[in-house]
């Protein structure tokens, strides 16, 4: 069932994807930053917090009327600054929802990565925590709502020895300390929230806490937009003394409190109760079994250090050499860390099948998908290519479905993930001519299952990144694909456009070395 669940949301999130890359494009679509701009959110809502508190009096009678003051007399800042607060606060909810639910539907949520998801829940309690508390502080009919419901909920529980609702029967119960308090919890639930917010990325190579200036821009524009077309206002002084009948509810929110009012105290607690220790314990449910974590091989291993620079985990880390090999440094994996991703194979110098097979043990490799095994795999699949346009398909297995690229001339090999390929692999293939051409199926961009995978590979195609793909290999014989599961099938399309491609050009001069030519039983017999 839930195979069912994630494999349905995944095709929902890519189309998405590809919609919002074609109105925002790749850079800005802002389904691929959704953390980034939680962050960013968070700044906007501090800002114009620190403006409203400037001007905000902490009184029963005082507290709406300077509210107020700020909406109406001062529109052209404090209003605008009121709707950016009441608005970003929105958003930030928004994305962090939208940013849960991505991430659970892509299976992101297990192993070494039940740091962030754990980390994570907490974040939404103290969100929700500092708008409520927020909402009080205007003291309009439905900050009263907000404030009698609250105390009302919270009454159900055996903690308080008097009811707290009695503080809001009537106008003399609520004194200005309250507000006071009020203010206090306004400013200090927000400074948690920021340091969750740090320990939530402390697991996160490269974390993105800042998104691209063009979505930066343009969201803020959005907001400022919102808060002058639709600028946020009370609904009229707390009257205490009188039932609340009716209100508008701002349903980012305050989505509990109608359940409250229909459902009763009781059940909405275990409601939410129940909700929060689902999303605890989700990343073991179901249990599944690790992969195998990277391993160094330390006579292999120069401690270059690319494979540290490169980890989307920090699971990588560099130690002072402790085998007595005239290097400084020395690679260490912490597999508490690992997630099996290969990006560190990738970027091993060593792992490069220009090697004799019997000296293929790069300084970093992993256990059941080896550079050994990749490279055997590799020349068995080329071997049997026939015909023009010969193409070796390396897929992601997290990324479009390459595996059902069935057609003469052409082969897929599954990794997992694009960046856990050596580039000198496709060197190994092409300049040996073991195929005519190397399409690349990965992730669509910005939504790497591994975070970093699709960004790491274009730099290093590019020649931006260590390991880089040497200047002798034509690049009119690599096609990149990047698409994920659910996407329209472009894939093949892309595939015949390349194979088009590669029957225009004029062959290869260089003659591949004897080795290449070998079978993987020729080679294994040879060393």
């Amino acid at each position: 069932m839930l195979k069912i669940i994630q494999s349905a949301g995944q095709t929902v999130f890519s189309r998405l994807d590809r919609l919002f890359s074609v109105v925002f494009g790749d850079r800005a679509n802002p389904l691929y930053h959704l953390g980034a701009l939680g962050f960013y959110f968070f700044w906007i809502v501090a800002v114009s917090g620190i403006y409203l508190y400037i001007f905000f009096e902490t009184s029963t009678v005082a507290a709406y009327r300077s509210i107020e003051h700020l909406t109406h007399d001062q529109w052209w800042l404090g209003g605008v600054m009121r709707s950016l607060h009441r608005y970003g606060s929105d958003a930030m909810v928004a994305v962090m929802i939208t940013h849960m639910t991505r991430e659970f539907l892509f299976d992101r949520m297990r192993g070494p990565r039940w740091y962030s998801w754990f980390t994570g829940v907490p974040l939404l309690a103290f969100v929700y925590a500092s708008g409520i508390n927020g909402y009080w502080l205007v003291w309009d009919r439905l900050a009263q709502y907000i404030a009698v419901t609250t105390a009302e909920w919270l009454d159900w529980l055996p903690f308080f020895t008097e009811p707290i609702a009695r503080n809001f029967l009537n106008e003399a119960a609520v004194s200005d300390r309250f507000f006071s308090l009020l203010s206090f919890l306004h400013i200090g639930i927000p400074l948690f929230l920021l340091l969750a917010m740090w320990i939530h990325i402390q697991r996160i190579a490269h974390a993105r806490t800042n998104p691209p200036r063009l979505l930066a821009v343009g969201t803020l524009a959005a907001l400022l937009v919102l808060a002058l077309a639709f600028p946020a206002l009370s609904q009229g002084p707390a009257k205490l003394d009188t039932v609340v009948a009716r209100v508008g509810l701002d349903w980012f929110y305050l989505p509990l409190y109608p359940l409250i009012d229909r459902w009763g105290s009781g059940t909405v607690w275990a409601l939410v109760g129940g909700s929060g220790l689902l999303l605890m314990v989700l990343p073991w449910l179901p249990y599944r079994k690790r992969d195998p974590v990277a391993v160094v091989s330390l006579p292999n291993c120069n401690g270059c250090g690319w494979c540290f620079a490169d980890c989307p985990y920090s699971a990588v880390t560099l130690a002072p050499r402790s085998d007595g090999l005239p290097f400084e440094q020395e690679a260490v994996v912490n597999p508490e860390l690992c997630i099996a991703c290969g990006i560190c194979v990738g970027s091993c110098p060593t792992a490069t099948p220009f090697r004799r097979l019997t000296d293929l043990t790069p300084g970093i490799d992993l256990p059941d998908r080896n550079i050994r095994e990749l490279r055997a795999r590799t020349v068995a699949a080329c071997a049997g290519l026939e015909g023009p346009a010969r193409v070796l398909v390396y897929g992601c297995r997290h990324s479009a479905h390459a595996d059902q690229l069935i057609e003469p001339g052409v082969t897929v090999l599954t990794v997992p993930c694009l960046a856990a390929l050596p580039p000198s692999f496709i060197d190994f293939v092409i300049m040996r001519r073991q195929a005519d051409g190397v399409l690349l199926a990965g992730c669509n961009r910005g939504n790497c299952h591994y975070r970093l995978g699709t960004d790491w590979t274009a730099q290093r195609l590019a020649g931006e990144r260590d390991p880089r793909l040497r200047e002798r290999v034509p690049r009119n014989r690599i096609e990149i694909f990047h698409g994920g599961r659910g996407w329209p099938d472009s894939l093949p399309e892309v595939l015949t456009r390349f194979r088009a491609r590669l029957a225009s050009l004029a062959p290869l001069n260089e003659k591949p070395p004897h080795p290449a030519a070998k079978t993987p039983e020729q080679q294994h017999g040879a060393d």
